[in-house]
């Protein structure tokens, strides 16, 4: 990244594409309307305005146009990737029983658990309609593929993120599942809905999936290592719901019989006691894990700037490459 620039790069992201931005605001604003059911808007505008980045929504409207495409739809499309997006964090909301988002109360927390998951249900539901709009099957069949892959890898962690028997493998399957293919979707749907080659849809894809991978690899990270104010979350917050994220996995693999006692008794069983985090994290300290991560984090994210290299010059390019340097400053 460079450093000459003051704006981080998903604000000079925001600032390029500032008028598109503004439509597909718009756009959401009048499609999360309901004339029978005013508690959808109530929930919908409570975490859309909550004062988020938008860069799944921001990363189709930047593949579409450094592909060249003059024309409505990407709007549409990237309202459906940002409808998508706040659906699911509804309803991780409401399985990971949060309090907050975003440093803001949830909406499951505000209103109850069955108004996060029918209004959840309900942009579903609206994400389905507006992919349809550009008339585009590609489209339509990437976007509804990235839905059924989100559900999948959530069903998966479900399974997985308290079974001290998950490997790196399955937390990238994963982070895949929950996070990446949502990235990687955005992105491709950019270039498809443009006309690009095979070529440049691949790497906007490669590049998405690995911006996504190497983003959740660094928000597990910041959970033991991140500043609360800065994150919106207290440091160890995965450790008490017992989710086992990749910092952990590390450890696990590399600890001796007292060790995984320990990891079994707070992980699998939930029985844990004052001191248990302190004790996680010198565990966590000791084998080093910590750096490991964020190596790994680093990894993804070269991936990522790889991905976009063979295709034309653009400032859009030069904004996306950044981004992905971005991602990882945040834990160095």
């Amino acid at each position: 990244m460079k450093n000459g620039n003051a704006l981080k790069p998903h604000d000079r992201l925001a600032a390029y594409l500032a008028d598109d931005m503004a439509a597909v605001g718009d756009l959401i604003r009048e499609r999360m309307a309901s004339k029978h059911a005013p508690r959808i808007p109530e929930v919908t505008a409570h975490l859309v305005e909550a004062g988020g980045k938008r860069l799944r929504p921001m990363m189709t409207l930047a593949s579409a146009r450094m592909c060249g495409y003059d024309g409505p739809y990407h709007v549409h499309l990237a309202a459906t990737v940002e409808f998508i997006h706040t659906a699911t964090l509804l309803h991780d909301d409401v399985v990971d029983e949060s309090a907050q988002r975003r440093g803001r109360p949830t909406a499951n927390l505000l209103w109850d658990n069955q108004s996060s998951v029918l209004v959840g249900d309900y942009l579903f539901a609206r994400s389905f309609q507006l992919m349809t709009e550009p008339g585009s099957m590609p489209v339509m069949r990437i976007l509804s593929n990235a839905a059924a892959t989100i559900a999948e890898g959530e069903v998966l962690q479900l399974t997985a993120a308290q079974n001290l028997a998950t490997g790196e493998d399955i937390y990238l399957q994963v982070v895949r599942g929950k996070t990446a293919a949502l990235f990687s979707a955005a992105m491709e749907v950019g270039g498809v809905i443009a006309g690009a080659d095979d070529t440049t849809v691949k790497a906007l894809f490669d590049y998405g999936d690995a911006l996504g991978i190497a983003f959740q690899i660094v928000d597990d990270l910041l959970d033991y290592r991140g500043e609360p104010n800065a994150t919106g979350k207290n440091i160890g917050d995965d450790f008490r719901e017992r989710k086992l994220t990749l910092p952990v996995i590390k450890a696990v693999a590399k600890a001796d019989a007292e060790e995984r006692a320990f990891w079994e008794r707070t992980i699998e069983k939930g029985k844990q006691e004052d001191g248990d985090l302190d004790h996680a994290l010198t565990l966590l300290a000791k084998h080093d894990t910590l750096s490991a991560t964020q190596a790994d984090a680093l990894d993804w994210s070269n991936k990522a700037k790889a991905a976009l290299a063979p295709l034309p010059d653009h400032d859009v390019k030069e904004m996306l490459v950044d981004l992905a340097d971005y991602v990882v400053s945040r834990i160095s």
